[in-house]
């Protein structure tokens, strides 16, 4: 049997789209707490494998269940009257199939919700319609990472105790009588006052007992929330409480809650997440609910960091006697490995800047993230990168069920690591459009500066006439011009007559949009024939302009000139329904022109048009196409054996795509 790579944790959500006023702000605040941010891609937030499952009406459900795709799956189901009441809604959750990888957290809407039987039948549920108005964010926050934290994390043999499988915090804070004091007594309270004992387990030492000893009984096992005050890095037990928490390689939470100076920050407090809080008034509800779910998602972002880590390393993505670190190595770990034989350490992406890493090879040390090593900083600097990712349309979650911000995680992941190793991105079409494209600029800037690099990394393609369409276009090429170069497609001849090339010409007739498609071909042909290598994925199969959609266009004329193509088909939209026409020898509808002639309004006419012109899309000839396509051809093109093209081509894994893309560049580097 083959073996694909698996991350440790994976988390589906299931719900009834008539519930959706409900769940979605749940599914959008916990989402935002357990992926990365499109807009901050070099945060150091949790990045779990997030899926979402629903449909387009309450009568209808998803098509199927949550996939098995990690070590651990969790499956949290909205309940409600809309579920327990419906028979195909009920038949569906409680039918949800289990084995011990698969655990199912209910989440009550209504007191309906609590009626459920089949494989929810005595389960738990949390009661989110007894969330208080007030904060109730930051309680889905909490309550979800919690059954996150206790099904996901803790090796659970099901003889635990309640308290075996609560999080331990160490409320570190100055004796002092001032805010951290205050503060930590405030979180303690809140803790043991409400049912979230069961969650927290808050450390305090108590009195007559040893503070060096309590501290080595409790910090090992523990969060640590230090209560940074005016005078807390000024007390020797404060320190000693971090450097215990550091040495034992635990997570750490800082509450900054200075109420006027701090003469120096204990230099050890620092690389962690710190939280802000107010000191003008009495610590309230909403600053212990911040500070509590920023701990417990710090405690599984760092669990989850060093499992992956192991992961990569069991999958021999990284060397085999390399250290392993969940946060960027400080220096205090590095003067450590002095007494081991390795001195390469991994910590999780994003790598940090060139400029804060300069002191590891004044150590001697060989600091890297799983997928970027300073030292392949040029390897690519011959090949050039076409990139064909565009956004996938709208979905109920019925069919496909990762957000469309992975798409976006994803083109980001992948410009950063080819701009990273000095290659040369070309990309078609306008770049001012969305936050990926502006994350390929803002990389490209910071390559040049940390490179003193004066050639240009980023291409540009404009068909006709898009580079007319805005005049300000022209003051934001100028603008990036010492980093982007503009490549203008002039009209091609078999339509220019006629045509003003200085006039913008809308699409607003069957004549122009076929003009239009022309252009468009025009570009997509030139740009690939630049191209070493292609990447693809997503893809709109309606709301295009052209006589295909875009994506898939530049799909054909890759394979059709037998371009290296990476085609990550694990994030659906046209790449997708390509790569189960490949893998599958299946006729996706979206590749037939009945769909998109009922799915894009004018199409009819531009088809006949380009018909017979000869320049229109037979969608029988392109399955046909795709259909006769070799996967072991495909692969070997890629510089991929056939077992791991064909992985590449189903993952939804972003950190697998860019390592299998590493790896098929790589080894095309070695056969040239």
């Amino acid at each position: 049997m083959e073996h694909f790579y698996s991350p440790p944790l994976a988390v589906n959500f299931i719900w009834n789209p008539s519930d959706s006023d409900l769940a979605m702000p749940v599914l959008k605040v916990i989402r935002e707490s357990l992926t990365r941010d499109r807009d901050k891609p070099f945060s150091r937030s949790l990045n779990i494998p997030f899926f979402q499952y629903s449909s387009s009406n309450g009568n209808e459900t998803p098509s199927k269940y949550p996939q098995k795709l990690a070590d651990k799956i969790i499956i949290f189901v909205f309940t409600s009257l809309n579920t327990v009441g419906n028979s195909n809604w009920s038949d569906y959750i409680e039918g949800i199939p289990l084995d011990d990888s698969v655990c199912i957290v209910p989440i009550a809407l209504d007191q309906y919700g609590l009626n459920h039987a089949g494989t929810l039948y005595g389960l738990n549920c949390i009661r989110a319609y007894d969330w208080p108005s007030e904060n109730k964010s930051l309680f889905a926050t909490v309550y979800l990472a919690h059954e996150i934290y206790r099904h996901g994390c803790v090796q659970n043999n099901f003889n635990n105790a309640g308290s075996d499988l609560s999080i331990k915090l160490f409320l570190s804070h100055s004796k002092r009588g001032d805010t951290g004091l205050s503060n930590s007594l405030k979180v303690k309270e809140f803790i043991d006052t409400t049912n979230m004992k069961r969650f927290f387990d808050a450390t305090e030492i108590a009195p007559g007992f040893l503070f060096s000893e309590e501290i080595e009984k409790h910090i090992p096992n523990s969060t640590l929330i230090a209560f940074e005050s005016d005078s807390y890095s000024s007390r020797y037990w404060c320190q000693r409480e971090i450097l215990c928490a550091k040495e034992n390689n635990r997570p750490v939470v800082v509450v900054n809650c200075l109420d006027a100076f701090e003469d120096r920050i204990f230099p050890a407090a620092s690389n962690v997440p710190c939280v802000r809080i107010s000191t003008s008034k009495e610590l309230g509800e909403r600053d212990v609910l911040r500070i509590l779910s920023t701990a417990i998602i710090e405690t599984i972002r760092f669990d989850l960091a060093l499992k992956s880590l192991q992961k990569y390393k069991g999958e021999g993505w990284l060397l085999s006697d390399c250290h392993l670190f969940a946060r960027p190595p400080e220096i205090r770990q590095i003067l450590k490995l002095s007494e081991t034989s390795s001195k390469t350490v991994y910590y999780p992406d994003p790598p940090i800047f060139a400029e804060e890493a300069d002191w590891h090879s004044l150590l001697g040390v060989r600091a890297c993230t799983p997928l970027w090593d300073p030292s392949d900083h040029d390897i690519l600097t011959r090949v050039k990168v076409g990139i064909s990712i565009s956004d996938r349309n709208e979905n109920d979650f019925s069919e496909t069920h990762s957000h469309p911000d992975q798409l976006i995680l994803l083109a980001q992941e992948l410009a950063r690591h080819m701009l990273a190793r000095s290659a040369t991105l070309i990309y078609g079409g306008d770049l001012r459009q969305n936050g990926f494209t502006e994350f390929i600029l803002d990389e490209a800037t910071i390559l040049k500066e940390r490179l003193k690099d004066t050639d240009i990394h980023i291409e540009n393609h404009l068909a006709w006439p898009l580079y007319l369409s805005d005049k300000n276009i022209i003051a934001w090429r100028a603008k990036y011009r010492q980093i982007m170069s503009t490549v203008q497609h002039a009209i091609p001849t078999d339509v220019s007559v006629g045509i003003s090339n200085t006039v913008f010409l809308p699409s607003n007739s069957p004549e122009n949009s076929y003009i239009w498609s022309r252009c468009l071909t025009s570009m997509r042909e030139k740009l690939i024939d630049t191209s070493t290598i292609i990447i693809c994925a997503g893809g709109k199969a309606s709301g295009y302009k052209g006589k295909m959609p875009g994506v898939l266009e530049e799909i054909i004329i890759s394979l059709f000139n037998k371009k290296p193509i990476f085609l990550f088909g694990g994030f659906d939209g046209i790449v997708g329904d390509v790569c189960d026409a490949i893998l599958n020898k299946e006729t996706p509808d979206t590749l037939t022109e009945d769909w998109q002639t009922s799915n894009n309004s004018g199409y009819s006419a531009l088809q006949k048009l380009a018909k017979y012109h000869n320049h229109n899309c037979d969608y029988q000839e392109v399955i046909t196409f795709i259909h006769n396509i070799c996967l072991s051809d495909l692969a070997s093109n890629a510089g991929l054996s056939e077992s791991e093209y064909r992985r590449l081509m189903v993952t939804p894994f972003v950190d697998e795509c860019v390592y299998s893309l590493l790896k098929g560049l790589k080894q095309l580097n070695e056969n040239t």
